[in-house]
């Protein structure tokens, strides 16, 4: 199928062949969609990282408006499981560690891919979203049964749907995801994004999209303890070397909002970030500085992020997950583009350089001059363009924190 959204040109061939010899599936398969069904339960499928979750925040809610009697449903990667049960409305989280998507350990076969695909038809669903576009998610919805499967035909496998969009690349991931679910709900119907065709508005005002135990707000105060505001986290790990900043210029950012606004630099990252926080530390010595690297769930992560008066990061997990929670985020853009994967936090600064070759959205496998030190993309990126940003959400949007669950 043409305008497949797929960058390696091996396997967008695949794709495409694979596609052609599934079509007779879709004169089969597809159906017009029920108008009169009734929809009593809704499974919505987004296997992929922490921040693509994240994003897909505002279109679990607009789900939950949609169908506000149905048991609606999710599948996760098992990483996203802790995050998951912070998202209001759910019914039952299931787990599906996909290999292609687990870093950190195999993956689950496609024995057991498909064997748990296949036990969701115990609980026939009546609707079933695939916010990736992806053959096979979309292949693992069709083994679902469920009457209605929405999902993209951009990236293959469109004819395991019984209504395929085409995602748009320049829209951001929430505004496609919010669009599958308008179109599941004007059943099937193609749903411009402006429109709300039977679908209750969004509510004016919006705030944390997760739901933070108290006993996590607890533990973040505890970690903060009296140190003085402003409470400024940073968080050094791009994630990947392509969206990597460099470690000497988080410090300089770090010790500059320390010294000028008096502020309590925290620097976050994971267990495996350690040695970068470590590094960003050492040039920070002599200033509040605490050091939660390593030393939080995801559940305690978010509840520290709320508390922060401001996030400084890259394209990063982290970044998303302080947006969820409504925190003015500073973010560094190199080759991913911020339209389509920027923060959706109420109070942001994106900060990117205008190169001819970005965004390239070679994120996984960028081009050999960008291999092996900081890309231009990045590296344009200096320490005042990121001070000022700071010293200006600090400014327009004077926080205190929650000291409840959100």
């Amino acid at each position: 199928m043409p305008g497949l959204q797929i960058y390696a040109p091996r396997e967008r061939a695949l794709v495409g062949a694979a596609d052609a010899l599934l079509r007779p599936l879709s004169w089969v398969g597809r159906r017009p969609a029920d108008s009169g069904l009734r929809v009593a339960r809704v499974l919505l499928l987004r296997l992929e990282r922490i921040g693509d979750l994240l994003m897909t925040l505002d279109a679990i809610a607009l789900a939950r408006r949609t169908w506000p009697d149905a048991t609606i449903d999710l599948a996760v990667g098992s990483w996203n499981l802790p995050l998951a049960k912070l998202i209001p409305g759910l019914g039952t989280i299931h787990t599906v560690d996909v290999p292609w998507l687990a870093r950190e350990r195999a993956g689950d076969p496609w024995t057991t891919l498909i064997k748990n695909a296949r036990a969701w038809k115990r609980a026939r669903y009546d609707v079933v979203l695939n916010f990736e576009p992806d053959i096979r998610t979309n292949f693992l919805a069709w083994l679902s049964g469920a009457s209605e499967r929405y999902g993209y035909w951009t990236g293959g496998g469109g004819s395991f749907l019984t209504k395929a969009l085409a995602f748009d690349p320049a829209a951001h991931v929430s505004v496609n995801a919010e669009r599958l679910v308008r179109t599941a709900a004007a059943r099937g119907a193609d749903v411009p994004e402006s429109t709300g065709a039977r679908v209750p508005a969004e509510p004016a005002s919006r705030s944390s999209r997760l739901t933070v135990p108290a006993s996590a707000t607890a533990r973040a105060h505890a970690l903060l303890g009296g140190a003085s505001r402003p409470w400024i986290g940073v968080h050094v790990s791009g994630g990947r070397e392509s969206k990597q900043w460099h470690l000497d210029r988080f410090a300089e950012v770090a010790r500059r909002l320390a010294t000028e606004r008096g502020a309590t630099i925290v620097l976050t990252g994971s267990e495996g970030d350690r040695r970068m926080v470590q590094t960003v530390a050492a040039q920070l010595h002599g200033l509040r500085v605490i050091d939660a690297a390593g030393a939080l769930d995801l559940a305690d992560l978010a509840a520290l992020l709320a508390s922060l008066d401001l996030l400084v990061t890259g394209d990063t997990g982290p970044m998303h997950l302080a947006s969820a929670v409504a925190t003015p985020i500073v973010a560094l853009f190199g080759p991913a583009d911020p339209r389509r994967y920027g923060p959706r936090s109420p109070s942001q600064r994106v900060l990117r350089v205008d190169l001819p070759c970005s965004p390239c959205g070679q994120v996984r496998l960028p081009p050999e001059r960008c291999r092996g030190h900081v890309p231009d993309c990045m590296d344009g990126i200096q320490v005042a363009m990121v001070v000022a940003a700071a010293t200006d959400l600090l400014d327009a949007v004077p926080r205190v924190p929650e000291t409840g669950a959100h």
